[in-house]
Parts: C-alpha cells; sequence; structure tokens
C-alpha cells in the first residue's frame, strides 16, 4: 500500500505529510503523537488563576471577531457552564463563526483568567463531553491538521502489520505486549495504563535498535584501515603560533587528539564537543590544514547555508594559499559545473558547504577527512554515497550542546571524544536575569541602553502564531510590541522557520550587516551564526525551554569582548532557570537539565544519529536505554542470535549503510 492510495488523500495533502517527514506507509504509522490530552471535564470551583481549564457550556451570546490583519483575529463570546459564564477569547478561528451560534453546546479547552472570568482557549470540540477520553496530539504543519493526519492513520491501523526487531528472549524478558497492538493502541488509547505498557514497549525497541547500530559500528570501526599520512607537527606548530590570538589548552589538547587519529594507520572516527563560543571552528579548520599538508582534500558540511557561508568566509582569510571553494543550494549552475570539474581533478583542496557536498553529482579525487558541524551526524546516505565511489575518509562531527560525559559514552559509544571547555581569552561571561513579564518596561529600558550603544538585540519567542498555542508570545504579536517600542527609532526584522530559505538569508544577512538592529526569531536561529555586535538576548516564555537549548540561545550573544547579556522573562519555573544566572558553564548546565528532566530538548533537535527517534526521548527514557545498551551488547556477542534474528541484523547493517 502507498500513500496514493489512501482514501481522500490527494497531491496536495501528500506534499504537507512530507514536509512532515512521511514519505511511505511506515512513516505515517510511525509518525506517533509527541502528547496525550486526557479530556475531563475540570472542577471549576478548585481551579486557580492561570490553570488549564476543560469545561462544556452552551454560547450564550453571538460571537464577535476584531481582525489584527487579512491572516489573525480575535474571536470571543460567552459561555454558560451551569456553574458560571465566562467570557471566551480565541484566537484565529474566526472561519467558525458560523457554527458558533447561540444555544450551540460546545466544549473549551484552554487557560483560566480567574480575575476577568476569562477562558483564553486553545481549541473548540462541538459537543459536550460525554466520558474521559485520551486524544492524540500530533505535530503538524500549515495546511493539514491534526484530525486530518489521524484521520489518515486510522484508514491505515486496520490492515497494517509490522516487522518486530526485538528478539523473542527479551519480549518474553520483559512481558512486552504485541507489536500492532501496541502500535493500534499509541494512536488509538483505550486506557492510561494499556497506553503506557504500548509506549513502554515501542520505545525499548528504538533504543534497543539505536544501541545495537551502535555497538555494531563500534565493533566494525574497531581497527579499521586508514589512510596513510605523513605531516610534520611542526608545521602545525608554526600555523597555531602565527594566529592572531592564542588557543586555549582544550583546544590544543582536541587538536593533539586529532592530529594523532590522522597519522595513526586507523580510521578516525571523534565527536569534538564545546560549550558555545569555546572555539570549535577553528579546530575543524586546523584539521583541514593538517588533512591538507598529508595530500588529501577535506569537506566541512554546515547544517545551513548561512551557517557554510560564515565558515567558508573565515577559513579563506585563515589559508589563502589554499584553493577553497564553497557549494550550496544556491550555487549557480555554472559555478556547479566548474566545482565538481575542480573536486574530481584534485584542484580544489578544501569544500566547504550543505548536503549538497555528497550528492551523486560530486565527485572526489581523493577525500581524505569529512567534518560535520552542529551534530549532524554523517548520516547513511553520505556513509553510503561515498562508500560506493570507494571513498572513506577519516570522519570528525562537532557538536556544540555538550552532554554529560555518562551520556556521551552511551549515546556516542562508537565514537572517540575530545571536549573543550575553557573559554577563548578575553570572552566575558554573559550576565543572565528572570523578570516577570510585569518587569517589561525593565526589560525595554535595558534593551535601549545597548541600542543607544549601537549594538543589536535578539527577541525569541517560542512559536509562530498564536494559533498553534494562544496563551504564549509570538513572533508577530512581539513584532507588534517592539515596533510600538522601539520601530521610529530601530529596524526590526522577523525570523521562522515557516519563512522559504531565501527569506531566511536576507533576514539574516540584514542583521549580520546592522540594517536591522532588533531580531525577533523563534529558536530557527541558527547554532554557531556570529554577529559580533549582537549584545542582548531578550528569550519570552523562557520556561518552555530545557536548560540547555537556553543556553543555547543565549550563545547568539557574547560573540567578542564586549559586556553581552540575556534576559529571561518568565512567571513560572524561576528556580529552575536560576541555574542559568549562576554559570555559563554548558557542560554544569547540561548535567542539570539531565537531573530536571526539564521541559526542551537537550540536543536542540531530535536526537542525532542516522536513526531519528519517533517515539523514544534519551533524556526521559534514560534508563530504559541503559537497558538497551545492556541487551544489544548481549545481542551481538552470541552468534547463534545473528542467524536466528536475521531481519533486526539486516535492520542494523541497513541503517547504518553496511547493507
Amino acid at each position: 500500500m502507498t500513500l496514493e492510495s489512501i482514501k481522500g488523500l490527494g497531491p496536495k495533502n501528500i506534499s504537507l505529510l512530507n514536509k512532515l517527514g512521511i514519505y511511505n506507509i511506515d512513516d505515517l504509522i510511525t509518525f506517533y503523537p509527541f502528547r496525550y490530552e486526557v479530556i475531563k471535564r475540570s472542577d471549576e470551583l478548585n481551579l486557580i488563576d492561570q490553570d488549564k481549564i476543560i469545561v462544556d457550556g452552551i454560547i450564550e451570546s453571538m460571537p464577535s471577531i476584531y481582525y489584527f490583519s487579512k491572516r489573525k483575529d480575535k474571536m470571543s463570546f460567552k459561555l454558560n457552564t451551569g456553574n458560571n459564564i465566562y467570557r471566551v477569547e480565541i484566537y484565529n478561528r474566526g472561519f467558525l463563526k458560523s457554527k458558533l451560534s447561540i444555544g450551540t453546546a460546545i466544549t473549551v479547552i484552554g487557560k483560566l483568567d480567574k480575575k476577568h472570568n476569562l477562558i483564553i482557549v486553545s481549541d473548540i470540540r462541538f459537543g459536550k463531553i460525554e466520558k474521559e477520553s485520551i486524544e492524540p496530539i500530533y505535530h503538524t504543519t500549515y495546511g493539514i491538521s491534526i484530525k486530518t493526519i489521524k484521520k489518515y492513520i486510522d484508514y491505515i491501523l486496520p490492515t497494517y502489520h509490522s516487522k518486530d526487531y526485538i528478539p523473542d528472549y527479551l519480549i518474553d524478558k520483559y512481558r512486552f505486549i504485541d507489536k500492532d497492538n501496541s502500535i493500534r493502541e499509541v494512536h488509538n488509547p483505550s486506557n492510561i495504563d494499556y497506553l503506557n505498557s504500548s509506549l513502554n514497549r515501542l520505545k525499548y525497541e528504538e533504543l534497543f535498535l539505536f544501541m545495537c547500530k551502535m555497538n555494531y559500528l563500534k565493533n566494525n570501526n574497531k581497527n579499521k584501515e586508514g589512510l596513510k599520512r605523513e605531516v610534520s607537527k611542526k608545521k602545525i606548530d608554526e600555523l597555531i603560533n602565527n594566529l592572531p590570538f592564542k588557543l586555549t589548552t582544550d583546544q590544543i589538547n582536541s587538536i593533539d587528539d586529532i592530529y594523532n587519529d590522522l597519522i595513526s594507520p586507523y580510521r578516525m572516527n571523534r565527536l569534538l564537543q564545546g560549550d558555545v563560543g569555546s572555539g570549535k571552528t577553528i579546530v575543524s579548520f586546523i584539521s583541514l590544514y593538517i588533512n591538507y599538508l598529508s595530500g588529501y582534500q577535506g569537506a566541512l558540511m554546515a547544517p545551513t547555508e548561512v551557517l557554510a557561508i560564515q565558515h567558508y568566509n573565515n577559513i579563506k582569510k585563515l589559508f589563502k594559499d589554499i584553493n577553497i571553494a564553497l557549494l550550496i543550494g544556491k550555487t549557480t549552475k555554472k559555478e556547479k559545473k566548474a566545482i565538481y570539474e575542480d573536486l574530481a581533478s584534485g584542484k580544489i583542496n578544501i569544500i566547504i558547504g550543505t548536503h549538497a557536498l555528497f550528492t551523486d553529482e560530486v565527485k572526489y579525487k581523493n577525500l581524505g577527512l569529512v567534518i560535520t558541524d552542529e551534530q549532524h551526524r554523517f548520516g547513511v546516505n553520505q556513509r553510503s554515497n561515498l562508500k560506493n565511489k570507494g571513498i572513506t575518509p577519516d570522519v570528525l562531527y562537532m557538536s556544540a550542546t555538550p552532554i554529560p560525559r555518562t551520556y556521551a559514552l552511551t549515546l556516542y559509544g562508537d565514537m572517540e571524544i575530545s571536549s573543550i571547555k575553557t573559554l577563548p581569552n578575553g570572552k566575558k561571561d554573559i550576565i543572565t536575569t528572570i523578570k516577570k513579564e510585569s518587569e517589561i518596561k525593565d526589560v525595554l529600558t535595558s534593551m535601549y541602553r545597548e541600542l543607544k550603544n549601537n549594538h543589536q538585540v535578539y527577541v525569541i519567542a517560542p512559536l509562530v502564531n498564536e494559533s498553534d498555542k494562544v496563551d504564549f508570545n509570538d513572533v508577530y504579536k512581539l513584532e507588534e510590541d517592539m515596533n510600538k517600542a522601539f520601530g521610529k527609532l530601530y529596524n526590526i526584522g522577523v525570523l521562522h522557520g515557516k519563512m522559504s530559505s531565501e527569506e531566511k538569508e536576507d533576514v539574516m544577512n540584514k542583521f549580520k550587516n546592522n540594517e536591522i538592529q532588533i531580531l525577533i526569531s523563534t529558536t530557527v536561529i541558527e547554532v554557531g551564526i556570529d554577529v559580533k555586535n549582537a549584545t542582548m538576548i531578550v528569550i519570552f516564555d523562557a520556561y518552555m525551554f530545557g536548560l540547555s537549548s537556553l543556553h543555547q540561545l543565549r550563545g547568539r550573544v557574547g560573540r567578542n569582548d564586549l559586556q553581552s547579556y540575556c534576559i529571561l522573562i518568565s512567571d513560572k519555573e524561576t528556580e529552575r532557570l536560576n541555574i542559568l544566572t549562576k554559570t555559563n558553564d554548558g557542560f554544569k548546565i547540561s548535567e542539570e537539565d539531565f537531573k530536571l528532566r526539564g521541559s526542551g530538548d537537550l540536543f536542540g533537535i531530535k536526537q542525532s544519529g542516522d536513526m531519528v527517534f519517533s517515539i523514544a526521548d534519551i533524556k526521559r527514557d534514560y534508563n530504559l536505554l541503559l537497558k538497551a545498551k545492556e541487551d544489544s551488547e548481549e545481542f551481538l556477542k552470541n552468534s547463534n542470535n545473528i542467524i536466528d534474528y536475521k531481519d533486526t541484523i539486516k535492520f542494523i547493517k541497513e541503517n547504518i549503510g553496511l547493507d
């Protein structure tokens, strides 16, 4: 069965599903809910201000709509719940007005403003609450609703049969329920206990396969023959001594680790992890130089075009006599053709770019080193492409999200690890403070102080628009507020994930060139983007983020020797957020993040690696991961398992490019 064979699913919605990473039936079935909503009537008498509220009632007044713009509106009406008559407000749902007449029975889900007897509503359901239910909530994208995605999943579920990759003896050991039943329960929960058992079973399988993959890679990479190199250490030291700045001890040690790997007879598979602004990039440039001196080509892959361009400009300044090229999506056809020819002939020594570096058209003469920036593990497709071309380069991964050693050894068990913990000399700690929403005037005053000094400011909102979840600040609302405060004096820009690559790059370049002084953005701000003149970042609804995510965002400022500031705006979880006011050490912060199991994702994106987790969460499910690690090691040691569980072994090999 294909996506096209699903009743009612046409080309438009297929393309929207593709945006969500759904390309086939298996992708659709494993597009699991990211959370669940338990729908039961709230006890109105015991609710306090700002509590979540779920109530049903009868509409008592005709809805009125206020339009902010073509796409933004606020609808309000009165709702009689039997216990109270509330004023209801809901954003960007004006299209529902014709269905909301006086006397209509509805259920509303939202947040209670007790003082004003108001419910700020995030969702409206037609009809009253008959009984308690558990509703799955899926990630979505503009143009396709949760309801539509659920309809397609439900169309497939009755006839869907999955492969079970957990060995029988482990199913018996943990008394796991049937996989197909688990999948159906996760999409259509019947009760909390059975749902939890089903989630546990599916998470374990993902983690078991992930750890099998890690351990298989580790065993496979051990003593794998590498490229032969002879490089004078004296030349590396000369380069380091001639830099316009002094490297830290951790940077020097990391370079030594990489140098020793590269001249050894074995292939390098190393992770370079370092705090925000710790100077990983210069280490990667020197690694490319070592590789260049040994006569091989080097490639540095960045996650975004903006970051690739930044790396290219910086490395060109450092190595004026080395032939360096840039290859990104918007490189012209003519330029690409020339680059392809020069890579194949060996004329280009170092290439900087995005995933475009590993497309079928690209042929290398003698690629010796691949560096992937910002935790983009060198994926199956890229590895397979190079293997097919007969290339087996050394690989260096870089991550700006330092994680505790115990976790690193588990998650990156197939790699050696170098860590940069010290910051370059001259860098000042970023002063971090927490402000309440009611203290916004103080925040604006602080922003004005930096702007008056000709510095720039980031303003971070957690969401793109209020229809996603109405009780949080969004980029457009913040743009409106910032324009009221500063619009006559300074230029304000907006950046978010729903913009095209060209739009994002245009805004980012204007900010880098100081044509925009205040940049309002979601977390789309790329890790590593270097705007030295930005000295303040203001993060609204800071409690929504994990500590490590906040630390990453904070790292957008303090990129020079100017004193920089981070203001966290939050009325909640201030005790947890206080950790950020006490330390700028990303390693300590990540330890706390793991301990607290707070909101947000420690890794910034879904856990890196060739397998993207559909349902497991490394932080939340760490104890399950440890079990899976132990079980995977035992599984791979037993040669009988290789024969008895061919599907499992095949899956592992295919997912590490060893099929």
